[in-house]
């Protein structure tokens, strides 16, 4: 199911680039993708977990948005943009995880439950390609929360059903994080990226210290260039 469900992301991940690229370049000509600037989509997947829970399962699910990269001085550059389709948090939770995360929540058996967080994450990151097209980066990255639901999906009465429940309030708006990664850079240095990065949040996620919880969560990802072609060098 998992394997399925990746390789339909990436189609529809493929589709939207292809889609982006034909309309961000009719809007803006060639700003974009000079020889200062790269611009493009960003999406994979990603595994998170938060700190201070007595589960430690990962849970797994999609991101996409898009990047920059502004050239500063040979190959040093800038690395930013919004992952505008980003949730992390904690899945398999226990039942004390669950009385922190829902005080008014009645246990029940027979499913899952997870703790999900949607963010905008914004990086804001140094960037060094080295001339094999590998490349290492690192850096800030700040978050701004969106939504937060507690998750139950499982049996009751021989139905499958899923409750969510919000539970946003129990949650800061910003945070603070470091994120480092390393990735290539395909066809000679001006195709796609790929790599993998890792994200771990500086700063308590729980309103008024009411729970000491972090976020953590590592990212495959692969990043499209759109826009104009580069000229030839």
């Amino acid at each position: 199911m998992i394997k399925k469900t990746g390789i339909l992301f990436l189609l529809t991940f493929a589709f939207f680039a292809g889609q982006s690229q034909v309309l961000i370049s009719l809007l803006l000509g060639d700003k974009l993708n000079s020889d200062k600037i790269e611009f493009g989509l960003d999406g994979g997947i990603n595994h998170s977990q938060m700190s201070g829970f007595e589960s430690s399962k990962m849970l797994s699910t999609f991101n996409i948005g898009f990047y920059f990269d502004f050239k500063l001085k040979n190959q040093l550059y800038l690395n930013t943009g919004v992952l505008i389709k980003s949730n992390v948090g904690l899945d398999n939770l226990t039942p004390k995880d669950i009385s922190i995360l829902d005080t008014a929540s009645v246990y029940l058996s027979g499913g899952n439950y997870s703790q999900k967080l949607s963010y905008f994450h914004v990086p804001v990151a140094l960037k060094y390609r080295f001339k094999n097209h590998f490349y290492v980066y690192a850096g800030p990255q700040f978050a701004l929360r969106n939504k937060a639901f507690l998750i139950f999906k499982g049996k009751q009465n021989n139905k499958e059903v899923e409750i969510k429940t919000d539970n946003r309030d129990l949650f800061t708006r910003l945070e603070v994080a470091a994120i480092a990664g390393v990735g290539y850079k395909l066809r000679k240095g001006t195709g796609m990226n790929i790599g993998v990065k890792y994200f771990y949040g500086l700063t308590n996620i729980f309103k008024d210290d009411y729970f000491n919880a972090r976020n953590s969560s590592l990212y495959v990802y692969m990043g499209i260039p759109i826009g104009r072609k580069k000229p030839a060098e």
